[in-house]
């Protein structure tokens, strides 16, 4: 892992104007010691920069280290967690909700498309093979420069891209298991060609994976996440193909497409008992089947085109759009049938039942969502170089599309089978559908004041507009079409929540300098900004509704108006003071960071948000170190503390644990010589509490990690949770208090499995 800090000075090295290769070779040192200075990235202000020249703390992952941790079966999620010190550590299920960037949310990018969106689904990292993957850049803290999403970091996987030459191929199978049954155990495969000529190049590759059940460090089955839903009994593919152009010396273009699928493929489910009187005692049965099984699906294409000499500047356009389908899996929407029973036999509902109003009463169902997205954007970049002073300065615009659905299954099948039997019924609006336009224009200034001081500034405004339908909410839609209690309904229609439209116009500045103490070791200082519309889906579509009589109509009473900007923008700041020094020997890094805001979203009760005027500030401690004993050995570790507060009544509070990070700190020993690495390597999470008196457990897991080369190939082991740990994962615990579910949401870490992979090119 590389460290770095600040802006570029060499746009004629330049990739592509948000991070990507662009028509020239991966940027590989492979020779370089780890951590050198010199390392071109693309993260610091969306052209190449070399690290000593970011005003921030920006990790790389690429390489041999890269490769040995994929081979060795840790998953994208978890070799961010253990190898970027302010990255929280993966949830080992499908979903990345909660794996926060120095506490807050990260933007996450494929060659610099990003995978973000207004509607905050967080399965970002369920979106490409590791197969495909030439190295990840990750910038720590809120950055101006990419304006949304990006209040905790950003990170930007770059994928692998063809040389020119004669056809060369690269071949991967890998297999992991705990040895626990048949079903454990997960297989892996990638294949790729690549080639070209000085003109144009390229490479194709499909990479997959199967993988079958998960067992925790007692030897018993985890269970399947019916929330989120998890990569058990999961098959992935994803096909990736590659184009560079270098039609002369100065213009370039690089276009990339993907397709993406992670989708269940098994008939393994949760039983929870007929009518769910199982829910404190859930099983894991064969036999289930569902109209709507959990999948990620994503087609993504990218176009970015370079010009060295437009007059006078390096130019770079970029054109991508990604088009995606996500499906959860079927939960059960417990509702008030008791106290409806007794409402209809006497007129009115129980004391003790909590509702007091037909409109309050609610039948049950059992539903899955499905929510859709299609991104288009084009960005234009302008670099000119001046004397001592480099301007960045360009245009972007975009558009995003969101529609969502609920299915809603037959709820006598899905009850009387303790939800192991899943048919469609209907299907309904989950969420409003919005559209987001936004268009933006940005300057960055980059001046070397002195040989050893260089200073930089930045503004981005962003012009935005949210526009949503009107919808009935789920709720009302099954309370009218009615369920195997109630197959009437309760009413006969409801009024909609109208839709509405939102302006945005926000301006978000940085500004940095960084002060060479000698020609190994720097200092720095940073300001920034970043930005978030809340989300659109969670917050909107939600209103209070009356309903006078069984039958009748339900009457709007009350509802979030977006015309009547309801829904504002969520600006974060963040100072960060920084130091580092590189040697051949050793390297070292510490920074400290403080980010607020004067806004924040909470999650309800049932699960919507609502912005609130509390302030929230985050502030922790970075540092990491390297140290090369030998030229066999090699020790290191990280740390981080993190610490999350909102303001309640005017004391400073710790945010709830739902959202907030934990601490870490990791080691590592690892020896090896031209041909043989051994690797071994600890994480610990610190545990963490809230207000409210919930706390959060952090884990404590080992890996062993060792790679042989062979005469042709290389051949990887790998041993994951070495000592077999018996322990909750992170998302379980925020599971249990999100959804009031403890048994149904009680994952357990997965215990000690074995990783052989192979590899070799050729």
């Amino acid at each position: 892992m590389r460290q770095s800090n600040t802006p570029s000075r060499n746009p004629i090295a330049a990739l592509c104007i948000t991070g990507i290769a662009m028509g020239i070779a991966p940027l590989t040192l492979a020779q370089e010691p780890m951590g050198s200075l010199d390392e071109l990235v693309v993260v610091g202000n969306r052209a190449p920069s070399q690290i000593s020249e970011v005003p921030g703390t920006v990790w790389v992952l690429e390489g041999e280290e890269l490769e040995r941790q994929f081979d060795s079966g840790q998953s994208l999620k978890d070799t961010l967690g253990k190898l970027v010190p302010g990255m929280d550590l993966g949830t080992q299920n499908r979903t990345n909700f909660g794996q926060n960037l120095r506490g807050r949310s990260v933007l996450v990018m494929i060659d610099g498309v990003s995978l973000n969106s207004s509607r905050g689904v967080s399965r970002q990292f369920d979106s490409i093979d590791p197969f495909n993957i030439e190295r990840i850049e990750v910038l720590s803290g809120a950055t101006a420069i990419y304006g949304g999403g990006s209040t905790g970091g950003i990170i930007n996987i770059i994928t692998k891209k063809g040389e020119a030459g004669d056809p060369q191929f690269e071949t991967e199978v890998g297999a992991t298991s705990g040895f626990n049954n048949s079903n454990d155990r997960d297989l892996r495969a990638g294949q790729s060609i690549s080639g070209g000529t000085d003109f144009v190049k390229g490479r194709l590759a499909v990479a997959g994976q199967d993988n079958g059940a998960f067992y925790d460090g007692d030897g018993d089955p985890i269970l399947p996440d019916i929330t989120q839903t998890d990569l058990q009994y999961n098959r992935t593919l994803d096909v990736m193909g590659n184009l560079q152009f270098k039609f002369n010396e100065a213009q370039s273009l690089d276009i990339t497409a993907q397709y993406y699928n992670s989708k269940f493929d098994g008939n393994k489910g949760l039983y929870l008992g007929q009518g769910l009187t199982q829910l404190s005692n859930p099983e894991i049965r064969g036999g289930f089947t569902t109209d709507r099984p959990p999948e990620s699906d994503r087609y993504l294409f990218n176009a970015s085109f370079r010009d060295t000499d437009f007059l006078g500047h390096t130019a770079y356009l970029q054109l991508s759009s990604r088009r995606e389908e996500l499906s959860f899996q079927g939960y059960p929407y417990q509702g008030d049938e008791a106290a409806i029973s007794a409402f209809q036999q006497t007129g009115s509902f129980p004391p003790d039942s909590g509702v007091s109003e037909l409109a309050d009463a609610d039948l049950s169902y059992v539903g899955s969502s499905q929510q859709n997205t299609e991104q288009h954007s084009l960005k234009a970049m302008l670099v000119k170089q001046i004397d001592d002073v480099q301007l960045s300065y360009g245009l972007d615009l975009d558009r995003e599309d969101f529609s969502a659905s609920q299915m809603i299954f037959d709820s006598g099948e899905a009850l009387n089978s303790g939800l192991m039997t899943l048919n469609e019924r209907y299907t309904t609006a989950r969420y409003p559908s919005y559209r987001v336009d936004g268009i933006a224009g940005f300057l960055n200034a980059e001046w070397q004041a002195t040989d050893r001081l260089q200073l930089s500034a930045g503004i981005r405004h962003r012009r935005a507009s949210l526009e949503t339908g009107s919808i009935v909410p789920v709720q009302k839609v099954v309370n009218i079409n009615g369920n195997a209690y109630v197959p009437n309904g309760l009413a006969s229609g409801a009024e909609p929540i109208p839709g509405g439209k939102n302006d945005y116009n926000v301006s978000l500045v940085n500004a940095g300098a960084i002060y060479d103490l000698a020609d190994d070791q720097q200092v720095w200082a940073n300001y920034s900004q970043g930005m978030e519309i809340p989300d659109p889906g969670k917050a909107l579509g939600q209103g209070d509704y009356s309903l006078a009589a069984p039958g009748g109509q339900y009457q709007l009473q009350n509802y979030l108006n977006l015309d009547n900007n309801n829904l504002p923008a969520l600006k974060t700041d963040q100072v960060e003071l920084g130091w580092r020094r590189h040697t051949p020997d050793w390297d070292a890094q510490i920074a400290t960071y403080y980010t607020w805001s004067d806004k924040d979203t909470q999650v309800a009760d049932d699960l919507t948000i609502n912005v609130v005027d509390d302030e929230v500030r985050t502030y922790g401690l970075e540092a990491s170190g390297t140290w090369r004993l030998t030229r066999q050995w090699q020790i290191g570790s990280t740390g981080h503390y993190v610490k999350s507060e909102t303001k309640q009544n005017g004391d400073w509070q710790d945010q709830a644990v739902t959202s907030a990070s934990l601490p870490k700190a990791t080691a590592h020993i690892q020896w090896e010589n031209d041909d043989t690495s051994v690797r071994f390597q600890g994480v610990h999470a610190f545990d963490i509490d809230d207000a409210q008196g919930n706390e959060i457990e952090g884990p404590t897991t080992f890996d062993l990690l060792g790679t042989r080369q062979l005469p042709a190939g290389e051949l990887t082991l790998g041993i994951n949770n070495v000592f077999d740990k018996q322990y909750t994962t992170v998302w379980s615990q925020r599971a249990k208090l999100f959804y009031g579910l403890p048994e149904v949401t009680d994952f357990k870490g997965r215990g000690r499995t074995y990783t052989l992979s192979y590899s070799i090119e050729y």
